[in-house]
């Protein structure tokens, strides 16, 4: 792995929950998703009940997640485009997830599994460092 998709790996460890985008009868839609590392591969978990994943197994997909909502002063997002394909995870794969939610959308959680094989790694920062610290200047 390159030291860019070694810094994007490390990133993703740091954060829960992304979103996954493709297209579902040529239109783009974007999901939210449960995410974890895992040789190499980022490992997706998202609710059966709603579909996506159909349109997501096999197919291209960007997966993206960022710690935007946190209070660091440094605040990146990073991107992971790849073929995905649906999978049955292995139970210490299973158990990097955790537990999953009781419900989505109302219905019972139905977990689905996608693993995604990164081939275009992207990560972006936003530094606000000096910015907050000359707000605090008396």
């Amino acid at each position: 792995m390159s030291t860019e998709e070694l810094r994007a790996i490390d990133l993703l460890r740091r954060v829960s929950y992304g979103r996954v985008a493709t297209s579902m009868r040529a239109m783009p839609f974007v999901a939210p998703a449960r995410h974890v590392v895992a040789g190499g591969s980022v490992l997706l978990r998202m609710h059966a009940g709603l579909g996506y994943h159909r349109a997501c197994g096999g197919g291209v997909v960007a997966y993206g997640a960022d710690n935007f909502s946190s209070d660091e002063a440094d605040r990146w997002s990073v991107q992971f485009t790849g073929t995905a394909e649906i999978i049955e995870p292995t139970a210490p794969e299973r158990e990097l997830f955790g537990t999953g939610p009781h419900r989505v959308d109302g219905e019972p959680f139905d977990p689905v599994y996608i693993r995604l094989t990164p081939q275009f790694v992207t990560v972006h920062t936003l530094d606000y460092s000096l910015e907050r610290r000359s707000q605090h200047v008396a």
